[in-house]
């Protein structure tokens, strides 16, 4: 339906279309305006919800009781489809993470630390760090595991002799809409230009995740949420 169109009314069969503010696809809710407030909370009150039910029919407070748990039961609300959802909003980011803070201080020995902490003494990323590791490993197989169709089409790479990076430096392509900047192949770049080298001509996927999650380790996570 046209954007100024009040009036024109449309139809499925005898049944007369409603409009809607928002629609959900494969379990992803999504607003006219392309925003994702509404499923960042969603996805946070069913996660809340499951946690809710682990504390209050789990006796243990061990965190090899309750680290698998949350893993399997409640992160997979929070992640599920993320690459689509992800957050835009720094407040809809801390809704999400909210969540797992509280897990991880339900955690026998880990209450009196900084969520900071607690994540060091995990071994585990922030949902924000997840969700970058996530994107900078699938821009790998993008340019190093021969898509290239898709690479053409999502990314504009700068030429090898015009740099005296990798070789897969990518720059970014104008775009008028501002929301724009969050989707995939725009969002992504910066975070991968600031990869150390290293780390960028890693020869297999494999080395590429070792040395993408050292790297990782050494951000801040208060930088990041």
């Amino acid at each position: 339906m046209e954007r100024n169109n009040t009036i024109e009314q449309y139809r499925l069969g005898a049944d007369l279309l409603e409009s809607s503010s928002a629609e959900r696809d494969l379990g992803v809710l999504m607003d006219d305006k392309l925003t994702m407030s509404q499923k960042c909370a969603l996805a946070a009150k069913k996660a809340n919800g499951i946690l809710e039910f682990i504390k209050q029919s789990v006796a243990s407070r061990s965190r090899e009781i309750l680290l698998p748990l949350y893993s399997s039961l409640v992160m997979a609300h929070l992640e599920y489809c993320v690459e689509f959802w992800a957050p835009h909003f720094k407040t809809d980011e801390e809704i999400l993470e909210r969540v797992q803070r509280r897990s991880t201080k339900m955690m026998k020995g880990l209450e009196h630390l900084s969520y900071e902490e607690r994540l060091r003494e995990l071994s585990f990323f922030s949902l924000k760090k997840r969700k970058l590791r996530v994107d900078l490993v699938n821009v790998y197989k993008y340019l190093k595991q021969g898509y290239q169709e898709d690479v053409a089409r999502l990314f504009s790479v700068v030429p090898s002799d015009r740099t005296r990076g990798s070789g897969h430096k990518l720059k970014h392509r104008k775009f008028c809409l501002k929301m724009r900047k969050n989707v995939f192949p725009l969002g992504v770049i910066e975070d991968w230009s600031r990869l150390p080298r290293g780390v960028v001509v890693s020869p297999s996927l494999q080395m590429f995740i070792t040395l993408l999650d050292t790297a990782l380790c050494s951000l801040i996570e208060v930088n990041l949420l």
